[in-house]
């Protein structure tokens, strides 16, 4: 046993048998079920806990951390793809000596169906808008997904799997990101700047880390009118204002499966948004392949020890 007291301060949605496998690495082990309600109530709840387990939702920060002495070690039952995006001050953490780790790519999957299936509801004109009126084909007679100018900004795991399930279908495939990636360009996808990419797509998929704002009011100017803007990060990928501005035209549509994503509620009274308040990352799939990637931390970091 690496822990004297391993404590999960909110539910973390890891499988039973992950649960129990907790216990091996740990004398006592406290796995919490509900919220906690305050920073004070987090720092009850860790204690002198010297190993932590936290989802995306509550904030570890220095605050809190300071307060904490016993910490060594931290597992983010979440994805961690930067210290600038985590929920955890990992700069504060590893100047404390405390090790901090995450994982990615757990929930790619159900996000590809998403939008697959928001897409072809929206170019057949299947089911109904927002506001209840029946949906209409997006170019007024029901198309395919063949032939559709598609730009992916953003082209790690998630965004190259986008990419990946459109091109199958027949979808002409564009993505911006930080350098052209040679095995996008063996598969014929383009390598465009930004602002080409969103002047030449009718669809936009914005495949971002959480808090990388790449659309602001140039961008928007140049993906211009009669387009559809999916976000699949955990927050927006635009500035509030000249995204509120282009909802504004009237001919445009959004797809953001939560809130966070879409920015807040505000713009639910906007008949061209279309968010179900919904993770569709988070599947029966998703949660084990969540809880095998926290073991696999928790087994290496006990090699350390």
């Amino acid at each position: 046993m690496i822990f004297k007291k391993l404590v999960g301060i909110e539910p973390l949605e890891l499988i039973p048998s992950a649960n129990k496998a907790l216990e091996s690495f740990t004398e006592t082990l406290i796995l919490h079920e509900d919220m906690p309600s305050s920073a004070d109530e987090v720092v009850a709840r860790i204690g002198d806990a010297d190993g932590v387990l936290v989802s995306y939702k509550t904030n570890l920060g220095r605050d809190i951390l300071e307060r904490c002495p016993n910490i060594k070690y931290i597992a983010m039952c979440c994805s961690l793809y930067n210290p600038e995006s985590a929920n955890v001050d990992i700069h504060y953490a590893n100047s404390r000596g405390i090790t901090v780790t995450g994982v990615r790519d757990y929930g790619d999957e159900g996000v590809v169906e998403y939008i697959i299936s928001e897409l072809v509801r929206c170019l057949h004109g299947f089911g109904t808008t927002p506001d209840g009126k029946q949906r209409k084909p997006w170019d007024g007679v029901a198309r395919e997904i063949t032939g559709l100018k598609v730009g992916v900004v953003g082209l790690g795991k998630s965004g190259g799997m986008n990419a990946d399930a459109l091109a199958f279908l027949g979808a002409d495939i564009s993505y911006f990101a930080r350098s052209e990636k040679e095995d996008a360009k063996a598969k014929g996808y383009r390598f465009l700047p930004l602002k080409q990419l969103l002047a030449e797509s009718e669809v936009v998929i914005t495949c971002l880390n959480k808090n990388t704002i790449l659309l602001h009011e140039a961008e928007f100017e140049h993906l211009g009118n009669n387009k559809i803007l999916f976000n699949t990060g955990l927050s927006p990928a635009w500035d509030a204002e000249p995204f509120e501005k282009w909802l504004k035209t009237g001919d445009n549509l959004v797809y953001c499966d939560t809130i966070p994503a879409l920015g807040g509620e505000a713009y639910l009274k906007y008949p061209n948004v279309n968010c179900m308040n919904v993770s569709t990352g988070r599947t029966r799939q998703a949660f084990r392949r969540l809880s095998e990637k926290v073991l696999a931390n928790f087994a290496e970091y006990a090699k350390t020890q």
